[in-house]
């Protein structure tokens, strides 16, 4: 399954409309006021499906995510990396490494098979990533990993 994430250019908050293989919406994302970054996922119909929300006090950057409405588990940087970077979705059994460019992601399950591949498309406007997915089932957590990488790299940004 394969998803393209494009951030929207005129938005308060983080922005995001999601699509399928079919050039269809299949989600979208909303950043909400709070203390550091929280995403809300929807359905295209306004159901909402899931949430991205980023721990204030955290050794290294950690966001704990929610499936409608239910915390599932939460996304944490490993704290070295010699080059690029690494995340933990330890509630899935799921890691990430990340390139040195931080732009593409390999995330593998627990036996080392692979999950999605993430490659953040250059020469857009906005921030536009693509997410080949192994299993559709798995779409909504890959999707949570992504804005998550994404909102980490922002906040650097923004210190």
């Amino acid at each position: 399954m394969k998803l393209l994430l494009k951030q929207k250019i005129f938005s308060w908050f983080d922005s995001f409309d999601v699509y399928g293989e079919d050039g269809n919406v299949a989600y979208k994302v909303k950043g909400q006021l709070s203390w550091g970054k929280k995403l809300k996922i929807y359905t295209p119909q306004g159901d909402e499906v899931g949430e991205v929300n980023q721990k204030i006090i955290a050794i290294t950057p950690s966001f704990d995510i929610y499936e409608r409405g239910q915390k599932i588990g939460s996304i944490n940087k490993k704290l070295f990396k010699l080059f690029g970077s690494a995340y933990n979705m330890e509630s899935l059994g799921w890691t990430a490494t990340g390139n040195f460019t931080e732009w593409d992601y390999e995330i593998k399950d627990s036996h080392g098979n692979r999950v999605a591949k993430i490659g953040k498309k250059l020469f857009n406007l906005t921030d536009t990533y693509a997410l080949d997915i192994a299993d559709p089932k798995n779409a909504l957590y890959a999707l949570m990993f992504v804005i998550a990488v994404d909102a980490e790299k922002a906040s650097r940004k923004d210190d």
